[in-house]
């Protein structure tokens, strides 16, 4: 089974959506019957977002969405008691507004080395929990040499074109699609779910890709099935 997740690593229902795919994971009763390969993409909700911002986390809320300052409090609050129900613990007086550009680039390097899940994560943590500017290099290349990663991986990342053009990538199969926010999960291209919907969302879509799956044949027949073939054991004369 394979689910694929639009993501970034700002987006503090990503972070949250992600817990609790985790959650429905643990208590999805076929586990052990499927492969279940889980796939991050990359997904800016502001690609414009300067590297050093000017504004805190609610001040730029407030801004966006024609609050007062302490409505965005309040925002941030309430987004700081769902992430603290799946265990998380988000200081938003602590998270650096910034570009995630470099970060996804980052993760892409990641996911083609193979730890590309566990860089997000650490990425996410660095962000929501250790107030850490995901938009500096420095930060990043950090991040990426405690999750595993080289000098080298991370000169690579912010280097190599092919690495934009995968996040760029990404964000145009997102267009394509119809991800219109994140986190949008995707279970084996068939059914999706849109948001950090409760962990019951995430096990029902787990089950409806897994039965899905058991059920269907390799290959929808066209034609007689009963034309002539040939085997090990010889041809249908």
């Amino acid at each position: 089974m394979r689910i694929e997740v639009w993501s970034d690593v700002v987006c503090p229902f990503c972070y949250i959506g992600k817990r609790r795919l985790e959650a429905a994971l643990k208590e999805f009763e076929q586990a052990d019957q499927v492969e279940i390969d889980i796939q991050f993409k990359s997904f800016e909700l502001d690609p414009n977002a300067p590297v050093n911002s000017n504004q805190t986390t609610n001040e730029k809320l407030a801004e966006k969405y024609g609050k007062t300052l302490e409505e965005a409090k309040q925002m941030t609050a309430n987004m700081t008691q769902q992430a603290a129900e799946e265990g998380l613990d988000f200081d938003f007086d602590r998270t650096i507004p910034t570009n995630t550009f470099d970060a996804h680039r980052l993760f892409q390097r990641a996911a083609e080395q193979g730890i590309g899940n566990k860089v997000s994560e650490q990425l996410f943590h660095a962000y929501f929990e250790a107030g850490k500017h995901v938009g500096d290099r420095s930060v990043l290349k950090e991040i990426a040499l405690q999750a595993g990663l080289s000098e080298d991986d991370v000169k690579a990342a912010f280097t190599e074109e092919k690495y934009a053009t995968a996040v760029r990538s990404d964000e145009q199969e997102a267009g394509q699609i119809g991800v219109q926010g994140v986190p949008f999960f995707v279970f084996n291209r068939k059914f999706a779910i849109s948001g950090a919907q409760p962990k019951e969302v995430f096990l029902q879509g787990l089950q409806k890709a897994y039965e899905e799956e058991k059920q269907a044949p390799a290959f929808e027949s066209i034609g007689d099935k009963d034309t002539e073939v040939c085997t090990d054991e010889g041809c249908d004369i």
